[in-house]
């Protein structure tokens, strides 16, 4: 593309320059030959108009003008001879006389059909040494007389071509000059374009944090910035789509993991009943595992389920009173705080509304309820309460619980993590809780944060926006 531009750029300027030059040169031509002709027109009067004054002074003294006509002529010749110029005299028709500059190749010049008018007739002959002809007929009584000037066009005609020469070298010159700062141009035009070129490139081969350094407003300029503008979107993009990949991989990895332990220890013991001896209170202790591994299945499953049957139209259902969700929390969570000695505490000073699904924020309620209980030591406190924040209504669920760790706090929010294997898989917890709690916040265009340290507990924060 550049090649292209720079050269019929080029062609286009050479084509101009050229044609003026030729106009130019014209025009200086003209004006050259134009000064020679008056030149020749005024000196062609000049001897004319003497020789016409000589001839009637010889005719004066009895001397016939024919037979003196090269003694009146030598005169004017010898004056010509220095300025390259001639002179001929035709008499009825016959030229009588020719100076020495006209030389037998000139003689082609002189005009075939004279007569006797007096206006002068000017005239060029011999293209390639070009020479202006002026010729005219003398007044009465010495009109069958006729004088033919020969003016030299050699230094005028050497002149102008000197002179075009010079224009074409100038033109030459230019052009060269015109290339330099054509080419530079279009570089400094084109860059932007060739570090597009490049940074695509980079791009295409996976380095997505290339960009184009911009500068100026013009319109290469504006390209150059809607290009880092795409670079940046593609590049949020990958990162999304990695991260959405690596949260996929990680849930199947998790998912594989909580599935091969109870599937294994299922096995195992099915395998044992089969296979060994046992006694009735043996294969009843076998069942009863059995079973109970069955039954954490059976809850993943349905967590699994419930997690793939949310849907965002479901979380816009209508208005929920927090003093509704809390009593029908305090129903359900109590009896399971009694049984590890946890006491709840319930505070709200007023019955906020919120806009969402009532059954998708009972189960965040809960769950948040749920994992504070188990983190909390015997003879804890569970304090759940709500109160309004500038445009959000708050509920917080605090326990003085193990609390977690910065990295753990991290995790918390993927499918199948736990922060404690061991216990959480002792409570039937397959670590999808929070992740369910996490997707109806979303829906609900709600926040969840939390607050833990080590030993101290942990404070979880939902924020809704007011209606």
């Amino acid at each position: 593309m550049k090649k292209k531009i720079f050269f019929a750029t080029l062609v286009l300027f050479t084509v101009l320059l050229n044609s003026m030059i030729l106009i130019v040169s014209n025009v200086i031509l003209k004006d050259k030959l134009s000064t020679a002709r008056e030149k020749c027109l005024a000196e062609h009067y000049v001897i004319a108009s003497s020789l016409v004054g000589d001839m009637q002074a010889l005719e004066q003294r009895g001397n016939p003008v024919e037979e003196n006509i090269d003694s009146l002529m030598r005169l004017y010749s010898r004056y010509l001879q220095g300025k390259g110029g001639g002179l001929a005299v035709s008499f009825s028709g016959e030229w009588i006389y020719e100076s020495p500059a006209i030389t037998v190749e000139k003689k082609g010049i002189f005009p075939q059909d004279t007569g006797h008018s007096q206006e002068r007739l000017v005239y060029l002959k011999n293209k390639d040494n070009p020479i202006l002809c002026v010729y005219g007929s003398f007044p009465a009584p010495f009109q069958e007389y006729g004088l033919l000037y020969l003016g030299d066009l050699s230094v005028p005609i050497r002149s102008w071509r000197q002179t075009k020469n010079i224009l074409f070298l100038a033109g030459a010159g230019i052009m060269l000059v015109m290339a330099f700062f054509l080419s530079w141009f279009l570089h400094v035009i084109f860059r932007p374009l060739r570090q597009i070129s490049v940074t695509s490139a980079g791009i295409a081969n996976g380095n997505y944090g290339s960009r184009i350094p911009v500068h100026g407003k013009d319109e290469i300029s504006g390209v150059a910035r809607h290009f880092n503008l795409m670079a940046e979107q593609v590049e949020m993009q990958i990162k999304l789509l990695a991260e959405a990949a690596e949260q996929k991989q990680q849930f199947i990895d998790n998912f594989s993991h909580e599935l091969r332990i109870p599937l294994t220890a299922i096995y195992g013991y099915a395998e044992y009943i089969q296979k060994a001896s046992v006694s009735e209170e043996e294969r009843y202790e076998c069942t009863e595992f059995i079973m109970s591994e069955c039954g954490r299945l059976r809850h993943m499953a349905y967590q699994l389920l419930d997690m793939a049957l949310l849907r965002e139209d479901e979380g816009k259902s209508g208005d929920c009173s927090l003093k509704a969700l809390f009593a029908q929390s305090e129903k359900v969570m109590q009896m399971r705080a009694a049984e590890k000695g946890i006491s709840l505490s319930y505070e709200l000073t007023q019955d906020y509304v919120v806009r969402g699904n009532a059954g998708q924020l009972q189960m965040v309620i809960d769950n948040l309820i749920d994992n504070a209980i188990k983190a909390s030591q015997t003879e804890g406190e569970v304090r759940i309460f709500a109160y309004a924040e500038k445009t959000q209504i708050v509920v917080k669920v605090e326990d003085h619980g193990i609390g977690m760790e910065p990295e753990q706090l991290f995790h918390i929010r993927e499918a199948f993590y736990r922060v404690d294997k061991a216990r959480s898989r002792t409570a039937g917890g397959a670590g999808l809780g929070l992740a369910i709690c996490e997707k109806i916040m979303q829906m609900h265009h709600a926040g969840m944060t939390f607050l833990s340290e080590p030993g101290k507990g942990t404070v979880v924060k939902l924020s809704f926006p007011i209606n």
